[in-house]
């Protein structure tokens, strides 16, 4: 079915504010719309909002036609307690939904007094249920699971592998990211949204994700901080401005838009510096006018003691004059067209705190394996030098987690030697955040891990991370993903470390905070571990050894 979504006049936000406000926006089969701007301006909610999941504080959201299927994946994979993958897959995919209202229309068709009104919604709920592809879906998913390279187990823990009764409980990070893009490729939408999709893919996910939005012939919006996704799978961008308070639609890929919008802010700068330049210029011609038509009036008296009427008029033709000028002037200034200064948009500016040295040696792996479960690291000989700046890449499931793991002292060898170095400050933002997970409030586990900050300190360098005062009181495990991460990089600042591990970085974060992390490790002179799947970050941050992690084996590139 081909369908297309309007969404007129739409306002979105939470409690008394609004996020943004008379957004306009079609989508029509083949558009792939990607949605940025900074964390907070309103791109998951606004996708909630197409999905008709909430409700907008004005405007409209339409179907054509009516009952088009619209599919909405949340960035994150929300796991239920005794939920299996086959369940999970049901779910994401809307064929449990269209399984359960089909039952219950079949349910109403059998009753004795049924009439042609059963009928009908019976005949609609078999047409979605069909379109929904719940008719074969058990039949697709070991197919689907076994070409994503999960292979299927026998029990349900993630050691035995994944198959459709695996619980999802039990899976790794990186297997529930497989398997909700396995979610994704089972799916039967008309119009697809997708919040943050790219989140814990690797390279091949990646690129199957990238065909699967290129293939779909239906519309897409999709909101990504994936820079190389967002350039190789978007027609046109639609920028949610929380800094100017503004959303616009720009038409071409996102490289394109890059450069509009580049040549756009500035035209904006360049018209309000004119104009505030042209007013300052009025407004002092006026002060001297005036202090010129004051002066001369004082002249005047001073030169007339006699009172000559001559002179006395000359003086009041002249400060008239003077006057008139002034009134000029001030009309010129009223006639501009007013216009409005540029708002600074929020960045996070920080830096990464240094300490001491670390010893010339940070960590030592001597022919090493690592074995957890039925999957085993290594061997592994490498040693990591102070100062090393080391890009880690591999698959997910392959030992990238458990290298960094056994290089920091984590985890004991199974077999052969390992060691860390002296005077080793370990900065580390996980690819759980698993620093701000708990009940606590963020300020006071904040304050638990940085005692010798105090309570003013932490609020004042969570604000500087876009943590303000309605965040620090928040359960930590109460923040979004994206405020989780800022919080970790809040950390690093607060914290003096000398060797920096990133796993997974820019998972939920922003594109410029992205940039600004990318300009706070060109600055950084200590050790770095990077793990990450962000191809631009790999291009940008100045590596100088790459290790690749594959099937338990470790390579250096």
């Amino acid at each position: 079915m081909t369908a297309t979504l309007v969404a007129k006049g739409l306002s979105g936000g939470y409690a008394a504010r609004t996020l943004f406000d008379s957004l306009d926006l079609t989508v029509a089969p083949g558009d792939v719309i990607g949605v940025v701007g900074v964390n907070g301006a309103g791109k998951s909610t606004l996708l909630r909002l197409l999905a008709g999941v909430d409700e907008p504080l004005a405007g409209t959201v339409s179907l054509a036609p009516t009952d088009a299927f619209v599919g909405w994946l949340p960035q994150e994979h929300e796991r239920i307690a005794g939920e299996t993958v086959a369940a999970y897959l049901g779910r994401r995919t809307g064929c449990t939904e269209a399984t359960v209202t089909m039952d219950a229309a079949a349910a109403a068709l059998g009753d004795s007094d049924a009439g042609d009104a059963a009928a009908d919604r019976y005949s609609a709920a078999l047409d979605r249920w069909l379109a929904a592809g719940a008719a074969d879906l058990e039949d697709r998913i070991p197919a689907v699971l076994a070409d994503l390279g999960l292979e299927p187990g026998t029990g349900d823990s993630a050691a035995d592998g994944v198959s459709p009764d695996s619980l999802m409980t039990a899976l790794s990070g990186g297997q529930v990211a497989r398997v909700g893009l396995a979610a994704l490729l089972l799916s039967r939408f008309d119009i697809v949204l997708l919040d943050e999709p790219t989140n814990d893919l690797d390279l091949d996910g990646l690129d199957r994700l990238e065909a699967f939005v290129r293939g779909l012939r239906g519309g897409v919006v999709l909101v990504s901080h994936d820079r190389e996704f967002l350039a190789r799978s978007v027609t046109s961008v639609l920028e949610l401005d929380l800094a100017q308070s503004s959303n616009r639609l720009f038409g071409g890929g996102y490289d394109s838009f890059l450069e509009e919008r580049e040549i756009a802010r500035q035209h904006k700068r360049d018209a309000y510096d004119e104009f505030a330049s042209t007013k300052a210029d009025l407004v002092a011609r006026a002060r001297t006018q005036r202090e010129w038509s004051s002066q001369g009036v004082r002249n005047a008296m001073k030169k007339s003691p006699d009172n000559d009427k001559i002179r006395r008029r000359a003086a009041s033709e002249s400060s008239e004059k003077q006057a008139q000028k002034v009134r000029q002037m001030e009309s010129r200034i009223a006639r501009l067209d007013e216009v409005e200064e540029p708002r600074k948009e929020w960045q996070l500016e920080f830096t990464i705190g240094s300490a001491p040295r670390s010893s010339a040696v940070v960590a030592t792996l001597s022919n090493a394996t690592f074995t957890q479960g039925d999957f085993t690291l290594g061997p592994v000989s490498l040693q990591v030098d102070g100062g090393d700046r080391i890009g880690i890449t591999g698959p997910n499931g392959a030992g990238k987690s458990t290298l960094l793991r056994a290089l920091l002292g984590k985890q004991a060898p199974t077999t052969g030697t390992a060691s860390l170095g002296s005077s080793v400050a370990v900065g580390e933002v996980d690819q759980a955040r698993a620093a701000f997970t708990g009940d606590q409030p963020l300020a006071a586990a904040f304050e638990a891990i940085v005692p010798e900050y105090t309570t003013a300190d932490v609020r004042t360098l969570l604000a500087k991370f876009g943590l303000k005062a309605d965040h620090v009181g928040r359960p930590a495990s109460a923040l979004s993903p994206g405020e989780r991460t800022r919080a970790g990089l809040a950390l690093l600042q607060a914290r003096g470390v000398n060797v920096l591990v990133l796993d997974e970085p820019t998972n939920h974060l922003d594109l410029t905070a992205i940039e600004q992390l990318e300009q706070a490790l060109e600055s950084y002179d200590g050790t770095l571990l990077l793990v990450t799947h962000d191809r631009r970050m790999l291009e940008t941050v100045r590596l100088d050894r790459q290790l690749r992690v594959e099937g338990g084996t470790v390579t250096e590139r």
